[in-house]
C-alpha cells in the first residue's frame, strides 16, 4: 500500500505567528524542523502499519521547508502542493493543514491569505484540505487522516467520511491558543498514522479514479484591484466588486485555476 502524506506548516504544533511560516528568521527555522518531525513521525507509522511505500510532500509556501536529511531514509520527498498523486497512493494523509479563510482558526488562509477571502466549489465553503482532497479522490486516493488545530477539524472531517483527525492544538483566534508540545505531537501521529494505515490494510484495493464532473468556483477577493487583475483571465466571470467565478471540468482544473491566480496576485504586493 502506498501513502502520500502532505505536510503544511500552520496546523504544526507551537505554531502560532506568521512569522513562524516565512523564511529567513530563526522563528521559521525552528518551525519548519517541527514540520519536518511531524512528516517524519507520520511516515513512521505509516511504515509500522504496513505501508509499502510512503511518499512526502512539501505543501507549503515555495515547497522548500522540510529538511531532507531528518526524514526517514525509506521515503521519498515530492516538491510542489499535493504533487505525488501521479504515484496512485492508496491513502492521502494531510499533516498540520490550517482552517479556511475568514474562520477563528489558527493562521487561518485558503491557498493566499493576501488575495483569496473566501473559496466556494459547488456552492459550498472549500478550504485547502476540501480542494486538494477532493483532487487526490478523482485520482483514486482516499483521505485518510488528519491533523491541526480544532476548527480545521470541525470544518474539514466532514468532507472526508472515515478519515480519522487528530487535533495538536486548539484555537483561541488566529494567533492564539493551546497546543501540545512537538514531543507530544509526534508520537501522537506516529500512533495515529500507524493505527489508520492498519485499519485500511484489508479494504483498501488498486486505486480507482472518479468520474470527472463539472466543478463551479466562486471566489471572493481581498479588494476590487485583484479583481480587476483576475478578470484578466477571459474565462472568469464577474460576479460582483469583490465575486469571481469560473467553471472548471475537474476539481484539478479548478485548483490549477486557483493556484495561477494565486501566481498572479504577486503582480499587486
Amino acid at each position: 500500500m502506498k501513502v502520500l502524506i502532505s505536510v503544511d506548516i500552520e496546523g504544526i504544533a507551537g505554531v502560532f505567528h506568521p512569522e513562524q511560516t516565512r523564511a529567513g528568521n530563526g522563528e521559521y527555522e525552528q518551525a519548519r524542523r517541527w514540520m519536518t518531525r511531524k512528516a517524519n513521525a507520520a511516515v513512521l507509522g505509516a511504515f509500522e502499519g504496513g505501508a509499502s511505500q510512503v511518499w512526502i510532500n512539501d505543501s507549503h509556501g515555495g515547497f522548500r521547508n522540510l529538511v531532507s536529511d531528518l526524514l526517514d531514509p525509506r521515503t521519498r520527498l515530492v516538491l510542489g502542493m499535493m504533487a505525488g498523486l501521479e504515484g496512485e497512493p492508496a491513502l492521502v494523509f494531510m499533516i498540520g493543514y490550517h482552517a479556511s479563510a475568514q474562520s477563528r482558526g489558527i493562521l487561518a488562509h485558503t491557498i493566499n491569505s493576501t488575495a483569496f477571502a473566501r473559496v466556494m466549489l459547488d456552492g459550498e465553503e472549500a478550504s485547502e484540505a476540501t480542494l486538494y482532497g477532493r483532487f487526490a479522490e478523482e485520482r483514486g486516493a482516499r483521505g485518510a487522516l488528519l491533523t491541526g488545530d480544532d476548527v480545521f477539524g470541525a470544518e474539514t472531517l466532514p468532507a472526508f467520511p472515515g478519515a480519522r483527525f487528530l487535533c495538536v492544538k486548539t484555537a483561541h483566534g488566529y494567533s492564539s491558543g493551546v497546543t501540545e508540545t512537538p514531543a507530544a505531537a509526534c508520537d501522537a501521529i506516529r500512533l495515529a498514522a500507524r493505527e489508520t494505515v492498519e485499519a485500511a490494510a484489508s479494504t483498501v484495493r488498486h486505486a480507482r479514479r472518479a468520474p470527472l464532473a463539472e466543478h463551479r468556483c466562486e471566489l471572493r477577493v481581498q479588494t476590487t484591484a485583484f479583481a480587476d487583475l483576475f478578470c484578466q483571465w477571459p474565462t472568469l466571470e464577474r460576479v460582483d466588486a469583490v465575486t469571481l467565478a469560473f467553471d472548471a471540468p475537474s476539481v484539478e482544473h479548478v485548483v490549477r485555476t486557483l493556484n495561477c491566480l494565486s501566481a498572479m496576485s504577486f503582480m499587486l504586493r
